[in-house]
């Protein structure tokens, strides 16, 4: 029998602090209006003090595992999506299994920037198709706001704060029908969040050249829906939804018009949640799922681009 895996829960959180586009312009020459025109943000939430990538992951998994009917004992493998970890090491995967009460199977994290998320999921679908773990879970958690200059106009108008998660689950039919993950390294300057703690770079922050990442993101994305859809034989009029990385709304409108979709039948969220790194494709697949706008048997492509550069995609039938 073919063993296929399939998303049977999703959750996701978001901190209760909310920036507006118009605090920010109290602190950096900008305007709501600018960065609007520009990404398609209003605001973003921002975690508070004592919220951790663990902590906002647990809130996320706990949703994930109610609407997929499981336990903590059901578990038997966690791969964390994150470039904000909570430790260098354990992985805050593990310590979100400590916090969720699993005991059994592995738990690790992932680390390929806003395509976190894509990559642990292809990741935990090879498992889970090859009979080696019968139940995942699968999340991205950020902490966008401690890595970025809040002073530095290009970049503290992208980010935000979030956690998202799904629960993978063995199935007879297919859920997931292929996932399609790719990096360069050659492009790592143009995206990347330095370590000074080891003496790499002077900096702390988030280092981005916007316009250079955006002409690669956009035909970089184009690429990979036509290497997703050709791997499956399947025609871009059967794919009912695009759930995007929520990195910039014309990137976002530039896959959307590579699929010929119109934009109500692509999942936006970036207006009020800025770019939470690999949690916005789950936070966003959430938010579609629950307000009834994705429903069973529906054909969902989900792609991301990130640094690295390392970029990704999952075609699914949810």
């Amino acid at each position: 029998m073919t063993r296929y895996a399939r998303i049977t829960g999703t959750g996701g959180y978001l901190p209760a602090e909310v920036k507006t586009n118009d605090d920010i312009a109290q602190t950096v020459d900008t305007s709501d209006e600018w960065i609007f025109e520009r990404t398609g943000i209003r605001s973003r939430h921002i975690a508070a003090p004592d919220e951790t990538a663990s902590a906002m992951a647990e809130i996320a998994s706990r949703q994930a595992m109610e609407a997929a009917g499981v336990g903590p004992e059901d578990i038997d493998l966690i791969i964390l999506g994150t470039s904000t970890p909570d430790r260098i090491f354990p992985s805050t995967a593990c310590l979100l299994q400590q916090r969720l009460g699993v005991r059994q199977g592995a738990a690790f994290d992932v680390q390929a920037a806003c395509s976190g998320f894509i990559f642990a999921l292809s990741i935990a679908d090879q498992y889970v198709r090859t009979g080696t773990a019968k139940r995942a879970l699968v999340v991205g958690s950020e902490l966008n706001s401690r890595v970025v200059d809040w002073n530095d106009r290009a970049t503290c108008i992208l980010f935000g704060d979030g956690a998202g998660a799904v629960v993978l689950e063995a199935a007879e039919q297919p859920g997931i029908l292929s996932t399609h993950i790719h990096s360069d390294g050659q492009f790592q300057d143009l995206l990347y969040l330095p370590n000074s703690d080891v003496g790499i770079d002077d900096e702390r922050y988030i280092q981005m050249q916007g316009n250079e990442v955006f002409k690669v993101a956009v035909n970089t994305l184009g690429r990979i829906v036509d290497d997703t859809l050709a791997a499956n034989g399947m025609d871009k009029s059967e794919v009912d939804w695009l759930v995007p990385h929520q990195a910039n709304i014309r990137i976002i409108g530039a896959t959307a018009k590579k699929l010929k979709l119109p934009m109500d039948r692509v999942v936006v969220t970036i207006e009020n949640q800025g770019n939470t790194s690999s949690a916005s494709i789950p936070l966003a697949l959430n938010e579609a799922i629950r307000d009834g706008r994705i429903q069973r048997g529906q054909v969902v492509l989900m792609e991301a681009f990130g640094g690295g550069f390392a970029w990704g995609s999952a075609l699914i039938r949810y």
